[in-house]
């Protein structure tokens, strides 16, 4: 979790330090001496240096200079000497900490930097940000009386950053954590890309109305009527608007999107707030195998003078790799 922070120089601890004053302190107020902001500071520290275990957490405490304890808040001795956390003590905390409130604090402060980052530099036409809902099982989670943990999480596209996740029981519970995920995130006018898992109506009401977002929501058959009314669409008379070609991996990829605005005054779709009917057209072939072909329908709430097909097709191409970056990011914490 806190490994998604990134380098922490001395301005980018301070900027941390009010988010993490929102974490609940799960212990007695009596006979503390660390803070849980500082015991946090240096968990953060330490994690973003590479430190995978409480002892490497504390090696590291232990190794700092007073300086840098001075900044992560460590308190001074009457002496005037200051010591880090010890394992045990850093143990403690963090096992009884609110895994989701720290979580919700570091998605926050994430989120802002990367608001503060896009807008640096920003070309005359400003890129939407595209966020990408997905659920991952992270290697080394698994516990001898517990099966992987799941977590569903929300990440940016272009510059890569975890804005939120929560560990759901199970696959199948991932769609009812929709909207707790998103609802701390500003998304007005960003575009949120997800898999068909999670392309509910209710979902997709809520996030165009309530939250002012776009969304690119895959169709499949678990929607019978909007994946018949897509399949169903006059392809055949629509040209290829986008191709994108790439190999690696040991196979070469080709895809290619077709979109077609869709008319309420004509029935629409059968899906809200659906504007623009998108297919995409896949063909991959791996080495020393047969081609294979797949076509996969999706609806965004974009309007065709709203985005182009190269836009979106990067977004649909851009989805897996962002959820698989979060993943490979998790894999071993736990």
């Amino acid at each position: 979790m806190l490994e998604r922070l990134g380098p922490l120089d001395a301005d980018r601890i301070a900027d941390l330090r009010p988010y993490l004053e929102s974490v609940p302190d799960p212990r007695s107020r009596r006979g503390r001496w660390y803070s849980l902001v500082s015991v946090l500071l240096v968990c953060a520290c330490a994690a973003v240096s590479g430190a995978k275990s409480l002892e490497e957490i504390a090696e590291f405490a232990e190794r700092a200079t007073n300086t840098l304890l001075a900044t992560l808040g460590i308190r001074r001795h009457p002496l005037g000497w200051r010591r880090g956390p010890k394992p045990v003590t850093i143990g403690r905390v963090l096992m009884a900490l609110d895994g989701d409130a720290l979580d919700q604090a570091v998605g926050a402060y994430l989120a802002d930097q990367h608001r503060k980052s896009a807008c640096v530099g920003t070309p005359t036409v400003r890129r939407r940000r595209v966020i990408a809902v997905d659920g991952k099982a992270p290697r080394g989670s698994v516990r001898l009386d517990a099966p992987r943990r799941h977590l569903l999480s929300a990440v940016t596209h272009h510059l890569v950053a975890t804005l939120a996740q929560v560990e759901v029981g199970a696959k199948t519970n991932e769609t009812r954590h929709f909207k707790p995920l998103l609802a701390p995130l500003h998304l007005a006018d960003a575009v949120v890309t997800f898999d068909a898992l999670h392309s509910v109506k209710a979902n997709i009401t809520w996030l165009v109305e309530t939250k002012k977002a776009h969304c690119i929501a895959v169709i499949k058959t678990n929607q019978p009527t909007a994946y018949a009314q897509l399949a169903a669409l006059p392809r055949a008379s629509i040209s290829v608007q986008h191709t994108a070609s790439r190999a690696a991996h040991g196979r070469r990829e080709s895809r290619s999107i077709k979109t077609c605005s869709i008319a309420d005054s004509l029935g629409g779709i059968a899906f809200p707030h659906a504007r623009l009917a998108i297919r995409v057209h896949r063909r991959r072939k791996p080495t020393d195998k047969p081609e294979s072909r797949e076509s996969v329908y999706a609806v965004t709430s974009l309007d065709i003078h709203q985005t182009s097909p190269a836009d979106l097709a990067a977004a649909i191409r851009g989805h897996w790799p962002r959820s698989f970056t979060c993943a490979r990011r998790l894999e071993g914490v736990g």
